[in-house]
């Protein structure tokens, strides 16, 4: 009988335990997600959105990968402004930027190896950057410094290149180049978002295929020798830095933007992929690439290239856990999340 009782009080303690739990369901600690919510639907014919960068008074230029030479520009709203048609060029759009001094809108044009300068009005383009070899390039992402020079990522060398304020004609040597910014893995993209501390000592870098953000300290101009600052971050695409020197880093792979402090400590994890719309729009994020700042830092935009890697690569073996979704996309999107999160408690 004793022990008859006190199977009953342990049942009875267990079940008023689970009770409370359930009764107060953040008494355990988890990540604010910070919903993802639909900025803009692309216009109809619009895919693959890639590059993201909000201009100096606060419009949103989006860049697509899809051949087509278009350049969507929003308002802070979500309203299309305008669409441009960047000629010449291939047509297969990657990294935006707007110079921090001179403001010339740059634009990675992929598909030709070249950085251009292009017209935010109407689209007409030239040549800023370009390399003496650009075959086998994989121009992918830039940002610049506190003396307005301008980086731009190499994914397929494994570089990162650098240029003056004004461009430069023919480089043939990278500002870096090391095979931690190289991978063999999926999706088959290294050096990809890049992006300066605030005191300009460490350039970061993702490395998509690695999962990683590589770290480059920098002294006087000059690059040293690259290392892994964080790894684990699945498809590490795009990258910015906030003002505290958090870095805000879009996992294409897992459909979240990954927020880390300048340890490598993560912060929060925000968004997330809530499924399509009956008419094949995403629901939150899905492939997020390329993230950047409203003007008041209270929202982040990011771009959801919705990438099926089976068609990206040219290998149908080469199946994500996305792939079935991607396939379905028919309108394709930007997000955008609230800034403001409730980080995890240390104890």
């Amino acid at each position: 009988m004793r022990r008859l009782t006190a199977c009953v009080k342990a049942t009875i303690l267990i079940c008023a335990g689970l009770a409370g739990f359930l009764s107060h369901p953040h008494s355990a600690a988890a990540f604010d997600r910070n919903k993802a919510q639909l900025f803009a639907v692309l216009p109809d014919g619009g895919t693959l959105p890639e590059g993201l960068a909000v201009a100096p008074n606060g419009d949103v230029y989006v860049a697509t990968f899809d051949g087509s030479k278009k350049i969507f520009v929003f308002n802070e709203n979500g309203g299309l402004l305008r669409t441009l048609t960047v000629n010449p060029s291939s047509g297969f759009l990657l990294g935006l930027g707007f110079h921090p001094q001179t403001h010339a809108f740059l634009v990675i044009d992929f598909g030709a190896g070249k950085v251009l300068t292009v017209d935010p009005q109407s689209g007409g383009a030239s040549d800023f950057i370009t390399l003496a070899t650009p075959a086998g390039s994989g121009l992918n992402a830039l940002t610049f410094d506190a003396a307005g020079s301008v980086y731009v990522s190499d994914s397929f060398k494994g570089a990162v290149w650098k240029s003056g304020p004004t461009g430069a004609s023919g480089l043939t040597t990278p500002w870096v180049q090391n095979v931690l910014l190289t991978t063999t893995g999926d999706p088959p993209f290294g050096a990809n978002g890049l992006a300066f501390n605030k005191a300009g000592s460490i350039l970061f870098v993702a490395n998509t295929g690695n999962d990683t953000i590589v770290q480059i300290p920098v002294s006087g101009g000059t690059a040293g020798t690259p290392a892994v600052f964080v790894n684990s971050i699945n498809g590490a695409d795009g990258l910015i830095i906030d003002d505290q020197d958090n870095i805000w880093v879009a996992a294409n792979q897992s459909d979240e933007i990954v927020v880390v402090d300048k340890t490598g400590k993560v912060l929060a994890k925000l968004g997330d992929f809530d499924g399509l719309t009956k008419d094949g729009t995403p629901n939150g994020l899905l492939f997020p690439a390329s993230p950047d700042f409203s003007r008041d830092k209270k929202t982040l935009f990011v771009t959801n290239l919705a990438l099926d890697l089976r068609v990206g690569t040219g290998n149908p073996a080469n199946i994500a856990i996305d792939s079935a979704w991607t396939a379905q996309v028919k309108h394709w999107t930007v997000s955008k999340i609230n800034t403001q999160f409730q980080a995890l408690p240390n104890k």
